[in-house]
């Protein structure tokens, strides 16, 4: 599965999905953490990868673009923070 992780999900998340066996990337890594929310789509289409996020825009774009993908997997969770990075 080749999954892109958006800016609100915890970076270290690429490493567990990695580590799993899953080629996940976070948009921080490749270039991506200022990136548009179209824009991630974009990239997101062209390398076949599934958008994980917490960000509910994904949705509505993919259907005002009256797109079939990419693929969204949405994350509803209160209070979900990324740990602090260790220096």
């Amino acid at each position: 599965m080749r999954i892109l992780l958006d800016q609100g999900v915890p970076r270290g998340a690429a490493a567990v999905l990695s580590n799993a066996g899953h080629n996940a990337i976070h948009t921080g890594q490749c270039g991506l953490a200022t990136a548009s929310d179209s824009q991630i789509l974009s990239v997101a289409r062209e390398q076949q990868r599934i958008i994980v996020s917490l960000d509910s825009d994904f949705h509505s774009l993919i259907a005002r673009q009256n797109a079939t993908g990419p693929s969204v997997i949405r994350i509803r969770q209160e209070g979900l923070r990324a740990r602090p990075r260790r220096t």
